[in-house]
C-alpha cells in the first residue's frame, strides 16, 4: 500500500483507505473518491497539483490531500 502521492503517470490503482479528519474526509468522499474507487493517475509532477481520474471525472487534488490518500496497483 502507498499513498496516492506515489504514483506515477499512467498507473491504475485502487484506493484502499483514506485518513484525515471528519472534513477532509467528508470533501474527499463527496467529490466520489472512497475506497475502492478504481483510479487512474493522470498528472504527478512535483510542486503542482496532483490529477487524476475516476468515475469518470478528472479531479486535482493538493499534494497535502494526496498523501492521505492511499491506494494499491491494480492491473493495466
Amino acid at each position: 500500500m502507498k499513498s496516492l502521492i506515489e504514483l506515477d503517470e499512467g498507473s491504475l490503482a485502487v484506493i484502499s483507505s483514506i485518513k484525515g479528519d471528519r472534513r477532509y474526509l467528508s470533501r474527499i468522499t463527496s467529490i466520489g473518491l472512497n475506497a475502492g474507487c478504481m483510479i487512474k493517475m493522470l498528472q504527478n509532477v512535483h510542486a503542482r497539483p496532483v490529477l487524476v481520474f475516476g468515475r469518470d471525472t478528472m479531479i486535482a487534488l493538493s499534494r497535502e490531500e494526496s498523501r492521505n490518500i492511499f491506494v494499491e496497483d491494480a492491473a493495466k
